[in-house]
């Protein structure tokens, strides 16, 4: 088996063979062939990556010292202090 590689666009769920291609494809006799389609998902992944980083970024900003504002602070108004 030989790999034809070439970019193309799926409109009305179909996908346009470049005639480069096709002169390659053009035989007397049916052939099998196998199709595998990538589809740019780079948006998709970019976005991913985005919220990964920006986590894990956030809560390296996160200091020890920071946890006093993790402590319960109902008793500061109280006035028997």
């Amino acid at each position: 088996m030989r790999a034809l590689e070439f970019k193309s666009k799926i409109k009305n769920n179909q996908i346009t063979i470049p005639a480069r291609i096709q002169s390659e494809l053009k035989t007397k006799q049916d052939k099998n062939v196998r199709v595998i389609v990538l589809v740019d998902d780079s948006d998709v992944y970019d976005d991913m990556i985005f919220k990964q980083t920006s986590q894990s970024q956030f809560l390296n900003g996160y200091a020890d010292s920071d946890s006093i504002y993790d402590n319960d602070t109902s008793n500061l108004n109280d006035s028997t202090n």
